[in-house]
C-alpha cells in the first residue's frame, strides 16, 4: 500500500511568504528566483510545492537561468509537475528576457568590437543553432539597424550574401558588421567563415559601404576578425 507524501502546500504558508501575496506588497525584486519561477508555473506536483519544484529545476541548472532559458519545452515536461502548458509558460518568459535585452531604442555608437559582442550576447550566446546577422551604422558608427541574415543548423548556416548587400542600400548603411554564433563553443573562425568574410569584403568596397568586423559569439567569449587582423 503506497503512502501519500505530505507536504507543507504554499496555501498552508503564512500569507507574506507566499510568492503573489510577496510580491504584490513587496515587489517582484524582493522575490527569489525560485519564488519568480514558482509563479509561472502555478502549482507543482503531488509530492512538492510550486516552490521547491522550481528550487528543484534551478538546482538541476546550477541556479544558472542562462541554461534554463536553454532548455526546451519537451525537456522541461520530463519534471514531475510540469506539463506542456507549464514548460511553454517558462519558455515564452525565457525568451521574453531575451528580447527585452536585445531591442533597444537607444542610439548606439560603436567604437570596439567588445560593444558589438555586449549587443548581440543576449541573443546569441545561449542558442543551440547557428544564426547569422548583420549590423548596419551610419557615417558615425551609430547603428541603424540589426537584421537576421540567416538560421541553420547546430554546426552550420547558408548565408546569402545579396540579402546582406540589399539590406544595406535599403537602410543607406555607410558600414556593417557581420555577426554569428558557435552553438559549439568553438572560438576558431572556420574556413567557410574566413571565405564568406573576404567576399562580403570585396563587395562591400564595390559599394562603399564599410565592412568593419566580423564577430564569433561562442557562449561567454568572441572572436573579432578585426581584432586579430583578419578584416
Amino acid at each position: 500500500m503506497s503512502k501519500t507524501i505530505k507536504y507543507n502546500s504554499i496555501k498552508n504558508w503564512a500569507e507574506d511568504d507566499r510568492p503573489r501575496e510577496k510580491l504584490l506588497n513587496n515587489g517582484a525584486k524582493a522575490l527569489s528566483d525560485a519564488e519568480l519561477l514558482a509563479i509561472l508555473i502555478g502549482s507543482g506536483s503531488r509530492s512538492q510545492s510550486a516552490v521547491d519544484l522550481s528550487r528543484q529545476i534551478l538546482q538541476d541548472m546550477n541556479n544558472d537561468l542562462r541554461i534554463l532559458s536553454q532548455k526546451s519545452v519537451v525537456e522541461l515536461t520530463r519534471y514531475k509537475g510540469i506539463g506542456q502548458a507549464k514548460a511553454i509558460s517558462i519558455v515564452a518568459a525565457m525568451e521574453l528576457v531575451r528580447r527585452k535585452k536585445f531591442n533597444t531604442n537607444d542610439k548606439v555608437k560603436i567604437n570596439s568590437s567588445k560593444q558589438i559582442y555586449q549587443e548581440m550576447y543576449s541573443l546569441l550566446s545561449d542558442i543551440k543553432h547557428e544564426e547569422f546577422w548583420a549590423v548596419y551604422l551610419d557615417r558615425k558608427n551609430v547603428i541603424i539597424n540589426k537584421k537576421q541574415i540567416s538560421l541553420g543548423g547546430v554546426s552550420s548556416t547558408t548565408v546569402d550574401t545579396k540579402i546582406i548587400f540589399k539590406n544595406a542600400l535599403d537602410l543607406l548603411a555607410s558600414g556593417m558588421i557581420l555577426v554569428h554564433n558557435h552553438p559549439s563553443g568553438s572560438l576558431n573562425p572556420s574556413p567557410q567563415d574566413i571565405d564568406l568574410t573576404k567576399k562580403i569584403k570585396q563587395g562591400s568596397k564595390l559599394l562603399d559601404i564599410s565592412l568593419l568586423d566580423h564577430i564569433i559569439i561562442a557562449g561567454e567569449q568572441y572572436y573579432s576578425f578585426a581584432d586579430n587582423g583578419a578584416i
